[in-house]
């Protein structure tokens, strides 16, 4: 396993490469939205998997000057959320066909419980910070200055690339060539310091960089401590990201309830998301000049949008798509069906969406 660990953090740009390659081809696995849909979806799980574990093996590889040592890591949460976020269309699929329609949401009310139990436990650990993609991606601004973009973004609203892209939130694979430029000159300018640099000299450096003392740890604020200082307001903070991450699993369980077709869990749904936006955009705002009572990072602007962007997905979602969305899709395949090329390509989008329209985790954006 250590063995693989180095392949994997020596060659990352070799691996996201791979990854993004195998992605890509689970778009031609036959029998994709068929009945006999599990295999193609154990393969892209599968992937997905495979990706996840990658890119915390790269995300927790230890600094330089730690090479060889034996640190000890927390609970690898955002692991274990995008394994079950790459597991749960499986779950789905599998449930489907072996108990039925009605009884699958059983089986995706559990997958939604366990990633509820394992946010609010992210939540708590990280000292009530907002949860950045569903807590995929750690809200610590050191990290995010040097993690990798390959599960961060907005393509996966509810899995990796092949279908995988419709429902996990991450997946940007094209690197910025200007970034990767400046930092090839960085790493030049470095080691071309160190050739010029005496042996005695660095050898000084690295001794000096033994002997200093550690950072101090800073302690993470608890929840008496948030409502203690931010009172009211912070209060309320904790209800708006409460319900973030409790508003997939009060979906599902409305849906087993009422049925997919009402527009009950719809709307609830909908009252959820707008309730707790509401409550974070107040908090977040200067009214009548007043200050701030929550001060938000660049990465979190960038989560408060992602989270609107998803609000999307309800034009996806039953009943408003029956009555609604799948009407203007098929009759903007029906006027663009005698263009050449773009007629076919437009009838073939119109299927994969429809498709993936059925499956509840494609579309829900948890």
């Amino acid at each position: 396993m250590e063995a693989y660990k180095k392949w994997v953090r020596e060659n990352k740009d070799y691996v996201h490469s791979l990854e993004s390659l195998a992605n890509g081809f689970t778009w031609l696995l036959p029998e994709r939205f068929s009945e006999s849909e599990i295999g193609p979806e154990a393969v892209t799980a599968l992937f997905g998997v495979i990706t996840a574990i990658n890119e915390h093996i790269i995300e927790t590889a230890p600094p330089p000057m730690h090479v060889g040592s034996a640190e000890r890591y927390s609970f690898p949460y955002a692991l274990c959320i995008s394994a079950l976020k790459d597991l749960e269309t499986l779950v789905e699929v599998v449930a489907q066909q072996y108990f039925g329609d009605e009884k699958k949401w059983n089986f995706i009310a559990a997958m939604e419980a366990i990633k509820v139990l394992v946010r609010l436990a992210l939540f708590r650990n990280s000292g009530y910070k907002m949860l950045l993609h569903g807590g995929e991606t750690p809200n610590d601004e050191k990290h995010l200055a040097t993690s990798t973009p390959q599960r961060n973004g907005f393509t996966k609203p509810g899995g990796q690339l092949g279908l995988g892209y419709l429902r996990n939130n991450n997946g940007q694979d094209a690197w910025n060539l200007e970034g990767r430029a400046l930092s090839a000159l960085s790493r030049f300018g470095e080691n071309a310091r160190m050739v010029s640099e005496p042996v005695w000299l660095r050898r000084v450096q690295h001794q000096h960089a033994i002997m200093e003392p550690p950072t101090p740890v800073v302690k993470r604020p608890t929840l008496s401590t948030i409502l203690s200082k931010k009172g009211l307001h912070g209060a309320f903070y904790l209800i708006g990201e409460a319900l973030f991450i409790t508003r997939p699993l009060i979906y599902v369980l409305f849906i087993r309830k009422y049925g997919v077709r009402s527009w009950v869990p719809w709307f609830l749904s909908l009252a959820v998301d707008f309730t707790g936006m509401g409550i974070l955009s107040r908090i977040t705002s200067t009214r009548g000049g007043t200050e701030q009572q929550f001060h938000l990072s660049d990465s979190e602007k960038n989560e408060v949008k992602r989270r609107k962007m998803l609000w999307a997905l309800y034009l996806m979602r039953d009943p408003f798509f029956s009555k609604y969305t799948r009407q203007k899709l098929e009759s903007t395949e029906k006027v663009l069906e005698p263009v050449p090329i773009v007629g076919f390509l437009t009838a073939k989008l119109v299927e994969l969406i429809v498709g993936a329209q059925t499956r509840y985790t494609y579309m829900s954006g948890s």
